[in-house]
């Protein structure tokens, strides 16, 4: 299945698609078929309600062929193209951001080598944007702002120090984040030296990401049982139609399972928490000459199985 978040006012209200270019506003939904009654109100909750919140929506989804007519009268049935969104988890308890974690993308940047252990960052829940949402320009860095579309994945079930060979059951499903940065501060990691003026400088640059607005994700999340291999996906970005980002998951260091299963040594994840997996080659500031969005364009990052997030920066 594939579940966004509608975007109605406050946290929004869950859908889900139908034939692929149809939402089903499952809140609305209720009105016209008794099974949407035992839906819950969110995303996150339908995660949180393990198997009997996904089979509510299942049996939601069956019961609706045989009344599109009416539900499309009350508008619980619409053109997902047309349907403002939220990010498919519109609060989550925590999100996680891996870093270094695509061979390609240490490559371009200064030959960064290899970590013997995954690294990630906590991310600002306040930096989650929707599909179709302008990403804001800050005033205050506006210059240096880029891209890093990346695969990202879902918890489903709550989780604490799991083995890797358990991890991948706790996994609700994958959707697609853009960890957009401004880069003003990542010069002063490669000219740093002394170890406290390094950690310094690292932690600027993670600043960067935490801007309002800079982490668009969507436009869906797909359940974890519609995608067979999540390091076997195409992942393409497009900046104003042109791509800047091209890249199979099997590029990835470290994959989903030892990725959750390391940090649930120190974090307890929740339902609805989310994970990206790290940027790919083809960053703005790894190229030479750097690349940079402006105001107006449009970033677009599509993953395989999952679909396209789009977003257009604040002109």
């Amino acid at each position: 299945m594939k579940l966004a978040t509608l975007d109605t006012g406050g946290l929004g209200r869950p859908a889900v698609l139908i034939d692929g270019d149809t939402a089903l506003d499952l809140t609305l939904a209720a009105d016209t078929v008794p099974a949407a009654r035992l839906v819950p109100g969110s995303v996150r909750g339908i995660l949180a309600a393990g198997d009997d919140g996904l089979d509510a929506v299942r049996r939601t989804v069956d019961a609706a062929d045989a009344n599109r007519d009416r539900l499309r009268e009350t508008g619980a049935l619409r053109p997902f193209a047309d349907a403002p969104l939220l990010p498919p988890i519109p609060d989550p308890n925590l999100i996680l951001s891996e870093g270094l974690n695509y061979r390609r993308h240490l490559e371009e940047m200064s030959g960064t080598p290899t970590p013997p252990n995954p690294t990630a960052f906590v991310k600002a829940a306040s930096s989650l944007n929707g599909s179709g949402k302008p990403i804001p320009v800050p005033p205050q860095c506006p210059d240096m702002i880029d891209f890093e579309g990346e695969f990202t994945f879902v918890v489903g079930r709550r989780c604490h120090n799991v083995p890797v060979e358990d991890a991948m059951s706790h996994i609700g499903g994958y959707t697609i984040c853009n960890d957009v940065s401004a880069r003003d501060w990542v010069g002063e990691v490669f000219a740093a030296e002394a170890k406290f003026g390094i950690i310094q400088a690292w932690e600027r640059n993670i600043m960067g990401k935490q801007l309002p607005g800079f982490t668009p994700c969507g436009p869906v999340m797909v359940t974890a049982d519609e995608i067979a291999d999540p390091h076997d996906l195409q992942l393409t970005t497009t900046l104003n139609g042109e791509v800047v980002q091209s890249t199979k998951t099997d590029d990835l260091i470290f994959g989903v399972a030892e990725i959750l299963s390391y940090f649930s040594r120190w974090y307890r994840f929740e339902p609805g928490d989310l994970f990206t997996t790290g940027s790919p080659a083809g960053v703005g500031f790894g190229r030479d000459p750097k690349l940079f969005m402006k105001p107006g364009d449009r970033i677009e990052v599509e993953v395989e199985g999952i679909g396209r997030l789009s977003n257009t920066l604040a002109g």
